[in-house]
């Protein structure tokens, strides 16, 4: 693995875990897409470092039981701003 992919999948991880962000989050963040970051997370941090990779896994569990409620919320701002917007 080269040692540029070595090291943004440590910080990505690094980032997600201090932070209990979102892969979409992180993606935005290091300029990558939301792909490479789950790629980095699930696949490469198990090789560079386990024990890490078993929390990120953990977190990315978390979001995955999580982005229906977010989806929805975001889902009812918006109508809710659109409802301001015709009545203003």
């Amino acid at each position: 693995m080269r040692e540029y992919i070595a090291n943004r999948a440590e910080a990505i991880a690094d980032y997600m875990i201090e932070r209990r962000c979102t892969v979409r989050d992180a993606a935005k963040k290091f300029g990558v897409s939301k792909s490479t970051v789950h790629k980095d997370i699930s696949e490469r941090l198990k090789i560079l470092s386990p024990i890490k990779a078993q929390y990120a896994k953990e977190l990315l569990e978390i979001n995955k039981s999580e982005r229906h409620i977010r989806g929805g919320n975001a889902t009812k701002e918006k109508y809710l701003k659109f409802k301001d917007a015709n009545h203003s």
